[in-house]
Parts: structure tokens; sequence; C-alpha cells
């Protein structure tokens, strides 16, 4: 092993959301003197007003920092990961990029849900774990509590639990010390062929994708053709060099080394998170294993408001695409919200992100549609089609069967709270598969649930009937076989497409009739009779009649015969007939709004 490579550290630091982690990694860069006090900013690392604003990590980072320790110059590169469930796939690779990882666990708060799945992601990478208790200045930290939480999970000793507090800088020195002392370094054959690891992309408006890297196996040198195995592309490597504050070319970066390759892609989709560079001259047999192409979850359509911006809408999210390859999209058209796209997001926060960027950084103001997840069909004639949108749903006599996605779920909570937690997963149809105590009064609930029930209002009420107190994360399980249902909804007999929704037959009847009537209070009324229908295939099943406005016809009539009136209601009615027959019902935008909102 080369004097080099042994002096190298990698590491990440793992931990559910705020639970200071963003901040430890402040104070680790103040103490190596990788920035200076005028550089200096709380969040560094999250570049996004948003990440600042609601204090998460949206996108991965990684920071090179330089440290003495007995007399020996150590290369310390620190890659950041998001702690939210719908970016475990990018954390995943942050983590195979890695030898070591800090745990980092909230001394008032204890072991939540992310903390325990990430942790199963580092320790399945054979990664060294160093246990942190951070917050330990806080009045209501449980230091002896969370401590004992944190012996039971790892196994480890009480004694190598750090106690650190964010803030105040307390413990960071021995953080630093245990990073160079029990992380090994990186393995890996120097004069080996290449094998880099792309573990994150950003865009750069003048250079294209920079690929963010860790080498494996060999070394890349600045201007070596590379190619990537996933797309199976070659590209010519115009600049390489290592991550600090600000980018660092260098002629070569060698194994063990995390750092970035600019290569002139102009394509988001082109580089992929998790993919293997090797060298076109030199390749190697085989990619590093671990690659996924990232899937969209979650489904919604997005439209402008005005009609008018569709084409500044399409630039947005192009430009948004640059820098978020796990955005899909593609046009749709609805008859009530006009020209729209069909987006596949990874889940509801990155949904809710994605809407918020579009809104921030290029004042577009936009429609979603209710957010639904793909399902397969397997038709009587034998084919599988791939339903994203309620209008590729075939009709219920051409379907063998339907399969839906399934998570595992993990939620841990106060004992107090087990009962409406497991009502709420119930009524979501969820399965209990484990109960674990963690402590006295803190359980760990595990559910097999589908994915569609909790992508609409799941997390807030999970949140309001715990106080706030359950922390929830899930993975993919799957498809399974379901009880699907096309819900349209019609207005005089015709049908509104945005208001379609594909749902499971025990809830067809509910929300139709919920829709039925919010559409009776929202719609105004016409001149005659409009018939508001829920139905699935030709049944209906919820019905509301929004009543005529009536004209006073016989007000003219003072006196005389009764059939003078008469003959003047006949005519009337007549006229209402006709006006049935050609009339339309234009739905106003509020009803389209409220029906999004409709469990709120």
């Amino acid at each position: 092993m080369s004097n080099r490579k042994k002096q190298i550290r990698n590491f990440c630091i793992i931990a559910h959301i705020d639970h200071g982690k963003s901040t430890l990694a402040d104070r680790l860069l103040e103490f190596t003197k990788t920035i200076s006090s005028r550089e200096s900013q709380n969040q560094l690392l999250d570049d996004m007003d948003l990440e600042r604003e609601r204090g998460i990590t949206i996108k991965s980072h990684a920071i090179q920092m330089e440290h003495e320790h007995n007399d020996e110059q150590y290369i310390l590169n620190l890659i950041d990961t998001p702690g939210h469930v719908d970016f475990s796939y990018e954390v995943s690779r942050s983590i195979a990029a890695c030898e070591g990882a800090l745990l980092i666990v909230d001394a008032a708060q204890g072991i939540e849900a992310q903390t325990i799945s990430n942790l199963y992601l580092a320790l399945e990478n054979d990664l060294h774990i160093i246990p942190v208790l951070n917050k330990i200045d806080l009045e209501s930290a449980n230091k002896e509590v969370v401590k004992s939480q944190i012996v039971d999970l790892l196994g480890c000793e009480e004694s190598e639990i750090i106690g650190t507090s964010g803030k105040t800088g307390e413990g960071v020195p021995s953080v630093i010390t245990a990073i160079i002392d029990k992380i090994p370094p990186p393995k890996g054959n120097e004069s080996g062929e290449l094998q880099a690891l792309v573990f994150d992309s950003v865009y750069n408006p003048f250079r294209g994708i920079e690929a963010y890297v860790k080498i494996v196996n060999g070394s890349l040198k600045s201007g070596d053709k590379v190619k990537f195995f996933a797309t199976g592309k070659e590209y010519q490597a115009d600049e390489v060099g290592t991550l600090k504050l600000e980018k660092q070319a260098k002629k070569e970066i060698e194994t063990g080394d995390v750092g970035y390759i600019i290569s002139g892609i102009k394509n988001a989709s082109e580089v992929k998170v998790g993919d293997t560079i090797t060298s076109v001259h030199n390749p190697c047999a085989n990619p590093i294993a671990g690659f996924e192409e990232v899937k969209p979850m979650v489904f919604a359509g997005i439209y402008p408001v005005d009609t008018d911006d569709y084409e500044e809408l399409r630039t947005s999210i192009e430009k948004l695409q640059l820098n978020d390859a796990s955005l899909t999209f593609e046009p749709e058209s609805s008859i009530a919200l006009g020209f729209g796209f069909r987006c596949g997001f990874l889940g509801m926060l990155h949904m809710e992100i994605i809407q918020e960027r579009l809104e921030r950084e290029f004042n577009m103001t936009v429609i979603t549609t209710v957010p639904n997840v793909s399902y397969y069909a397997d038709t009587k004639k034998g084919g599988n089609i791939k339903i994203n949108n309620p209008s590729d749903f075939p009709s219920l006599d051409q379907i063998e069967r339907v399969e839906e996605p399934y998570i595992k779920a993990q939620i841990i909570t106060k004992s107090d709270f087990i009962g409406p937690v497991m009502n709420l997963c119930i009524e979501k149809r969820g399965n209990l598969t484990n109960q674990v105590y963690l402590t006295t009064d803190r359980v760990e609930l595990s559910f097999s649930m589908p994915l569609a029930e909790i992508v609409f209002d799941f997390y807030d009420k999970l949140k309001s009937i715990s106080k706030g107190y359950a922390s929830f994360d899930y993975q993919a399980d799957g498809y399974k076989e379901t009880h699907l249902v096309k819900l349209d909804i019609m207005l005089n007999g015709e049908q509104v497409d945005a208001l379609s929704s594909l749902l499971h037959r025990k809830h067809a009847y509910e929300i139709g009739k919920k829709i039925c009537v919010k559409l009776k209070s929202l719609i105004p009324k016409q001149q005659f009779d409009v018939a508001i229908q829920g139905a699935i295939g030709s049944k209906i099943i919820a019905r509301e009649t929004v009543k005529a406005l009536r004209k006073d016809v016989t007000a003219k009539c003072y006196g005389g015969d009764i059939t003078r009136k008469r003959k003047l209601l006949e005519k009337q009615k007549k006229g209402k007939k006709k006006m049935k027959q050609i009339g339309s019902v234009e739905i106003p935008q509020s009803a389209f709004l409220a029906v999004l909102k409709l469990n709120d």
C-alpha cells in the first residue's frame, strides 16, 4: 500500500433529519481549517436556500479536509448524504464510496427510523461505525438513556460513544482523532485497471455535468479517454481533481481518492448515480456492484396556472432536470387544465421540493394534480401494461389482474401512541409484520403496506396522531395483486378527465361520494339541472344534483285563466329541456383545487 493511500480516510455522516449532521460537518471543517472564519456560515455544505430554510440536506455533497496528526498529514474526505427517505438510493451510493461512518444521534430525541435504516445500509457495506452523541449541551438532553439505546443498537462499549455539540464545538477534536485511528484506509489496486464509482453529479452551465467519483482501483489522469458502463458512452476527461471548498484541478487522481471529472457532458441522464467509469484503452472486466436505475415512485400532473406559460414551464422543468436526473416528465393534456406535464418523483418530499423550486427559481406558479403511483396490469390477451395515469387504465373486462407497489414501513414511536398508529396503518391497508421495544417507552413497528396509501396524507396524519413523536421510513417491497378501479367523475353524462383517479375498490364509494358533494357546493347554478355522478365503468356509485336557477315566468300574469300560466310554464319546460341537451358546464379552477385538497 502506497504511503499516500495510508493517509486517506473516506467517511460519511448518517443521521435522522434534524439530528445536527450539517452543523457538526461545519465544526469539522472549521477545526481542520478547511474554511476560514470569513467563509464560515451555518450549514455550509447545504448550498440551496431551500435546504437552509427547511434544515434538511436535499443534495449530497463532498469535501476534502487535511489534518496533521502525530506529525503525519492525513486527507479526510467527508461525503455528506441526504437524510430523507426519498433519497435513500443516493445515500446508499455515497455510503458505498466510504470506509467508515459517523452515526450521529440527537441526545434529546434518541434513535429514530432513518437512523436505523441508514445504519443497516452502512453495515451492509462493511463500514466502520463511530457512534457520536450530539447536542449534549441541551438542557433536555437525556444522555444516559440515549447512550444505552446506541449500545443496544450497535453492540459497542459505552466508552466508544463520543459526546459532541455541533453548536459549541465540544468533542470535535475527539471525532477527528477517532476518524484517523479507527476508520481503515481505502483498499484497492493502484496499478490495476481503472474502476471509479459515480456517487453524485451536479450541472455546471458553462462546463456541463461534473461527476463526483471515488477511485476504487487504478488512477484517472486528465486527458484520458473514459467509458461509462451503464450507457456505454465514451468521453474525454477534460479535467479531474479533488473537492475542496472550491474544486482543485489535478493532473491525476489515484486509488482511494474522492474527486470529480468534467468531460463536457450536457445531458444529465447520461451520468447515472452508481455507475462505473473505466478507461477506454485498459478497461476493467466488471462494473462495481450495486448500480440501479433510479425509478420514480410517485406521479403527478403539473400544469401552468395560465395556459400561455406552457413553453416556459417546459424550459423550467428541463433546467431543473439538469440538476436532478431522478425527475422524469412527459407532456400530457387535460380538457379541464389544458396542456401540462406528467412528472415522476422519488417520493412526496421530492415532489414538494420540485414544486417549490419551480416557484422560487423560475417564478412558475403551477397546479399539481392528485399524486398517484404506477401500477402494472396483465390483460386477458396476455399483454402487460404499465399504468402511470388514470387515462392509461383499460376497461375492467380486458384486465386479468392488476399489481400495485408495496413498501416495508418502519415506524418508531412512543409506546403511548401504538394504538392510534396501528389503526392508521390498518386503515391504509397495512399489515403489521413486527413489533420491537427499543426501550421501555419506544417501540419500532414494521408494516407491509401499499405505496399508494402513503403518497397522499399519511405522513401528516402520522405526525398529528403521535403529536410529532413518530418517525417514519420505508423501502420498496415489490408488487402485489390488488383490486384497482378507475373512478370517473361525470357532469351531465360527460366525463371530466382531470378528476379521474385510480383507487382501491374499498375506498371508491366513499371518495366518489365526497367528490360529488364537494363539486355540488362549488359548481355555479345553471339554467338547468346539473347531474354530478361518480362512476366505475358503467356503474354509477354516487350522485348529486345542482338544482337549476328558475326564473318566475308567470310573474306578468296578474289574473285571468290558469291555462295562461300553465302555457308559460310548459314553454319554459321545453326551453330547459333543449338547454340541457346543448348546454355545457364549466368547472371553476377553485373546484379542481378543492378536490385535490379533499382530505384537508
